[in-house]
């Protein structure tokens, strides 16, 4: 089984909208599941390929934020 690793996304910076939208992107590569906090917009995800697991952390917190800045920020 593979490890799921969880990203939090500060609600004060991105859009969430925007993680909604790079998740989807990214559904090919991982399983995720998504939740919302008070403070963040919360991701588990469990990707397809462990060793890839890092490199997806990033490519999708990088997707997300430029999805935001492409949305005029985090309203």
């Amino acid at each position: 089984m593979t490890d799921v690793h969880e990203l939090r996304f500060s609600r004060q910076l991105y859009s969430g909208e925007a993680v909604d939208q790079a998740v989807k992107a990214f559904a090919r590569f991982a399983a995720f599941d998504l939740e919302q906090t008070d403070d963040h917009w919360v991701v588990r995800m469990r990707p397809n390929d462990a060793n890839l697991a890092r490199r997806l952390r990033g490519e999708l917190g990088n997707h997300a934020l430029g999805l935001t800045v492409q949305r005029g920020g985090a309203k």
